[in-house]
């Protein structure tokens, strides 16, 4: 199989390249590395990001509910390439009290659609400290809210994480918020209040809920007998009232345990069944997370994550929607009628689509560092299952920085599911990417 080769070819490539570079030995002189710190702390602006060549191969699951949806007018090979390109740029400007910050995304793509270009505006923010202590800024803000790897119930504002790449990052909303940090002595360490207005207009954050409102929302920080505490609360007409908290401490050196819990007033939730029919449910839908992470002597990092989303679909309400595209499909290639495909497609790009619609979930992940002494390489594994049907996704990873500022990631993807589960009615049934990342500082 020729994505099978590839993944291979590269994967020796790369091992080849690291057992090089790691029989290297370097002179490193720690005055000049102070120096060009102290160099850079003293300029009141910096410019910087990274361009970014990834090539990925699909691997097609022609039978699927949503490769149907997606090539239902087209027969689409087995596999089909894409190749991204991608230009980052984050900067900031500091002249006390005030601090702008800005972050860019420039995305252009190739497949068998065609080239397709996308530029966004991550963050962009004006920060102001008047005194010590708080800080009032304005603008495109990723707020960051939850203690979880792989999700994050609690954070009420930013969008939704993709489980299989976490530290992706993330849209950020228009906000104006206010932090304000207090110190102690005694078992009450720090506490921080932060409070947010969000705006919902046709221009700014209007896919975040019901247009033409001001929502608000707060996040009370303890640090507490060494463990970090969280509670928010969000309010407005955009969006139902939810209440959330959170926590992480460490229970030995290399032991943390943290969790979150969040609570949805008045969730409704629309669900289709096979004959097109729609229900509605409304309820307190409640969420939570409980997590470990535990860090080796031998550095090799282990994360477990448990999920319940109270959000997502049962079983039986996911199943109806794989029968509604089953019939839409067995429909347009009898009689040529698009009308319930169509409807399914877009029901898709909504609840349907998003990642982990369903509403209980592992995730686990282990990484090694440097392993066999290879310098800068990393290689790990990771599982998200849904627990309710069955069905998982497998992600091995090799990440190797090679030479200074250049990052190597090869990764793939192994779904794997029945009929009816969700990752077997995913578009793929595999995939394997090269991402070749070069990082700049001007």
């Amino acid at each position: 199989m020729a994505w099978l080769t590839i993944f291979l070819i590269v994967l020796h490539l790369q091992l080849f390249v690291a057992r090089l570079w790691a029989q290297d030995k370097y002179q490193v002189d720690l005055s000049d590395i102070e120096k060009e710190i102290q160099r850079a702390a003293d300029k009141p602006y910096s410019l910087g990001g990274f361009l970014e060549f990834q090539p990925q191969i699909f691997g097609i699951d022609r039978d699927s509910a949503f490769s149907r949806l997606q090539f239902f007018r087209q027969r689409q090979d087995s596999t089909f390439e894409q190749y991204n390109f991608r230009l980052r740029l984050d900067g900031s400007y500091k002249k006390d009290p005030f601090s702008v910050f800005f972050k860019t995304d420039t995305h252009v793509r190739n497949d068998f659609q065609g080239w397709d270009e996308d530029a966004k505006l991550f963050e962009a923010y004006l920060s102001f400290k008047p005194v010590s202590g708080l800080a009032l800024d304005a603008g495109k803000k990723v707020m960051k809210w939850g203690k979880g790897y792989a999700w994050n119930p609690a954070s009420f504002i930013d969008r939704p994480k993709n489980p299989e790449d976490p530290l992706h990052d993330l849209l950020a909303s228009t906000v104006a918020t206010a932090d304000y940090i207090r110190s102690f002595n005694g078992p009450l360490k720090t506490t921080t209040l932060t409070t947010a207005l969000i705006p919902v207009y046709r221009y700014v954050n209007a896919k975040f809920g019901e247009l033409y409102h001001l929502n608000f929302a707060s996040k009370l920080y303890f640090l507490l007998y060494d463990t970090d505490l969280d509670f928010m609360v969000f309010t407005g007409s955009s969006r139902t009232t939810r209440y959330g908290f959170d926590f992480s401490k460490n229970l030995t050196t290399n032991l943390e345990i943290h969790g979150e819990f969040a609570v949805v007033n008045n969730f409704k939730l629309m669900s289709i069944d096979q004959r097109g029919l729609t229900s509605v449910r409304e309820s307190e839908a409640l969420s939570y997370l409980l997590g470990l992470r535990y860090l080796t002597e031998m550095e090799t990092t282990y994360i477990l994550e448990y999920y319940r989303n109270g959000t997502g679909f049962t079983k039986n309400q996911l199943e109806g929607f794989v029968d509604f595209v089953d019939a839409g499909d067995l429909s347009f290639r009898t009689t040529g009628d698009d009308g319930a495909i169509r409807r399914a497609k877009q029901l898709a790009k909504g609840a349907y689509g998003r990642p982990n619609p369903g509403q209980h979930y592992l995730y686990f992940r282990v990484s090694q560092k440097e392993p066999f002494d290879i310098l800068y390489f990393t290689p790990a594994l990771t599982s998200i299952l849904n627990a309710t049907d069955g069905s998982l996704v497998l992600i091995p990873e090799l990440s190797y920085s090679p030479v200074t500022n250049l990052e190597v990631r090869l990764r793939g993807a192994i779904l794997s599911g029945g009929k009816g589960t969700e990752y077997g009615e995913k578009q793929n049934d595999y995939r394997v990417e090269l991402r070749l990342r070069y990082y700049f500082q001007l």
